[in-house]
């Protein structure tokens, strides 16, 4: 190993956090290449081991080998993710094939198989398998379907060709993302024209003034990234300069430019079906779903349909709505994509007296951070503590201590909250390192919370919207199921979960930013120090389901979307506009823009892993809202009703079938109608 390397060495660190001040970029390629070598040793000493296969000399060996690229790729992989430049792109096009000739090279190892094979057929058959315990089931079962998902039941030409496959695929998906960060970092609307500003509130104005002065551009300028985007196209009066960045942003990687997307999504979806066929499937979405709650891409459309069906009168009511409303104001003409948040916007404020203006200044960043830790101390007696000794891969990023309520130490978390042209847009959690237990020793985690949300501007602190702050409990669901895992394998810790399964930590955690009695604790005015008044808490959980038809709808055409991407039969011969006008069709409220297309930049299922798991968003929140349902009952910061959540989901990770979990949560099987009920979605 090269001494020199960080990356090949013992992180001799608070917590064994990555060293990120002497890691550089030429550290990576190296790293990965020996880290391969070191794995593939690992494989070979599973494989040459002259004892009998069982579930310790072979099914755990598997799951520690290969830890320092385990180790590697994720330090690697969220830098590309949120602190990328030329040469980490670069790096991420060459290793990105080799990493998957690699995964390749274990799974379709015959030797290794044979034995894995052997460990499974004996414990099922012998009735071994149930001596152990449940999260050793789990891990033998995984392990097993891994192999036989990842084509180990496959011979000659056919392997060949699946190891083909995986590496284009690979590429593909790297490539995706890389022109779709480019596309979005590209594009700048600069205004000169003091009145084109109209209509936009001090803060937008304050923040495209930062991004101009960022540029060396005088006046103001607005970018693709979500906070800048939302508020011109909610606040600005022009019309025409909402048009523009509507299609801007709606048309992204859609040019027929070296940045477009659209041969890309055709050869990924291609690539997929093939690699389905070869493993004995008729859709891509068939192999995804079987390791999915849903089961079947039949179920999942039952699913979609039921919910359109539910919500579509809703939300054709609520466009109705804007456009009488819209025509009202002046509009003439019929009402346009660029159109409705406008409209929507100045009609939310005229029923229920509520604009993002009124409520940013009581939700500045570092109170919202205090209360969302806070909630998490109500409810399971977690602190933290912010501590720069432990360094961070961006200025912008900080590092927490957590601890538990006996003050143990439970995990690290990195929390970066502001755009910048090397990240890429949305908002999500990773990690750096997952919990384990080795050698009796409890590995804890190292969590990450990545968000694009209002930079702070000319000293002011950062004001959230509502919306953010929904966004930031969202991520810190996720975050708590990865620093709460309480489990022996890293591969079943944490959000290691079924895809539809992973979003219920996330989205249960939402349901507090519609409650008065936390809204009270976070709610501080900046300026006053004065706590929100009730009247605007109550403007605000009345605006709870200010066009929850029309938002469902949308969330739905997603799901859409990507289902007919991946359940095709042949490869797409139409072209990718077209597809996608027909998968979304049933879900249209507006007339069709040329030149518009989501797919090109629907980053989930293209670049994200998300891929026939679309709809997991809306299956999760069933899930969430009949368990939010138990809270409720109890009391929201009910510690029996949180330990019991902990306990029975969170801690668990993916050692247990995710019903059995939430069912021993909640008492029985999810209802679709408290989600329809919270919604306002009901006759």
């Amino acid at each position: 190993m090269d001494t020199n390397n960080p990356l090949l060495n013992d992180f001799n660190t608070l917590h064994q956090t990555a060293p990120f001040s002497r890691i550089k970029t030429e550290h990576f390629e190296p790293a990965f290449l020996a880290a391969m070598d070191a794995g593939r040793k690992d494989i070979d000493a599973i494989i040459n081991n002259t004892a009998a296969p069982d579930f310790q000399n072979t099914i755990v060996a598997l799951e520690n080998a290969g830890s320092l690229l385990s180790r590697t790729s994720k330090i690697f992989f969220n830098l590309n993710s949120a602190a990328t430049d030329d040469s980490i792109q670069a790096i991420a096009r060459r290793i990105s094939p080799k990493l998957a000739e690699y995964g390749n090279d274990i799974s379709l190892n015959e030797k290794l198989f044979a034995r894995v094979k052997m460990v499974y057929d004996n414990l099922t058959a012998s009735g071994g398998f149930e001596q152990l315990t449940k999260e050793q089931q789990m891990l033998l079962q995984k392990c097993y379907r891994s192999f036989v998902r990842n084509g180990a039941l496959l011979s000659g030409e056919a392997k060949e060709k699946y190891r083909e496959v995986t590496a284009q695929l690979s590429m593909l998906s790297v490539e995706f993302g890389e022109k779709l960060l480019a596309e979005t970092v590209k594009y700048k609307l600069h205004i000169t024209n003091e009145a084109d500003m109209s209509g936009l509130p001090a803060f937008a104005r304050e923040a495209a003034a930062a991004a101009a002065q960022n540029n060396g551009l005088e006046g103001w300028v607005f970018t693709l990234d979500a906070p800048s985007y939302g508020a011109f196209m909610k606040y600005a009066d022009n019309r025409a300069l909402r048009e523009e960045l509507y299609r801007a942003y709606s048309s992204r990687c859609n040019h027929g430019d070296e940045l477009d997307n659209k041969e890309n999504i055709l050869k990924q979806t291609a690539l997929k079906l093939e690699m389905a066929k070869l493993l004995g499937f008729e859709t891509y979405s068939e192999y995804e779903l079987e390791e999915r709650m849903a089961q079947t891409p039949e179920r999942v459309y039952m699913f979609l349909d039921q919910l359109l069906e539910a919500s579509y009168p809703y939300a054709a009511a609520e466009v109705k709505e804007v456009s009488a409303f819209a025509a009202k104001q002046g509009l003439k003409g019929e009402l346009q994509r660029w159109d409705f948040p406008y409209y929507s916007e100045k009609l939310k404020a005229s029923k229920f007296d509520l604009t993002d203006e009124m409520t940013k200044p009581y939700f500045e960043l570092e109170r919202v951070i205090n209360g969302v830790f806070g909630l998490t101390g109500d409810l399971w007696g977690l602190t933290y503590k912010l501590n720069p000794e432990i360094q961070v891969y961006h200025p912008d990023a900080r590092a927490y201590e957590v601890f538990d309520n006996d003050g143990s130490y439970l995990a690290v978390l990195y929390l970066d909250f502001h755009p910048r042209n090397s990240k890429q847009g949305g908002a999500w959690m990773t990690d750096f390192r997952d919990q384990s237990i080795a050698n009796g020793n409890n590995i804890r985690p190292h969590i990450s919370v990545v968000c694009n949300f209002t930079a702070p501007v000319d000293g002011n602190p950062a004001l959230l919207t509502h919306s953010e702050v929904e966004t930031f409990l969202h991520e810190f669901g996720h975050a708590l199921h990865g620093m709460l895992s309480n489990v022996t394998y890293a591969s079943l810790a944490g959000t290691n979960v079924y895809r539809d399964f992973v979003e219920l930590p996330s989205q249960i955690m939402e349901n507090w930013a519609l409650e008065k009695e936390w809204l009270q604790k976070v709610g501080i005015h900046y300026q006053t120090q004065d706590t929100i008044p009730d009247a605007l808490i109550n403007k605000i959980i009345n605006a709870g389901n200010f066009q929850s038809g029309y938002l469902s709808v949308r969330q739905l055409s997603f799901g859409f979307n990507d289902m007919d991407w991946h359940t095709i039969t042949a490869p797409v011969s139409e072209s990718v506009e077209a597809f996608e006008r027909s998968a979304m069709a049933k879900t249209e409220l507006f007339p069709d823009v040329a030149g518009t297309c989501m797919s090109t930049a629907f980053s989930h299922i293209f670049n994200g892993g998300y891929a026939s798991g679309y709809y997991g968003y809306k299956w999760a929140e069933v899930l969430d809202a009949d368990a939010f349902d138990l809270f409720k009952t109890s009391g929201i910061f009910d510690r029996a009703t949180a330990e019991s959540y902990r306990s029975n989901i969170l801690s668990k990770g993916g050692t247990e079938p995710p019903m059995e979990l939430y069912i021993r949560f909640r008492g029985h099987e999810p209802s679709i109608q408290p989600l329809l009920n919270r919604s306002g979605l009901v006759k």
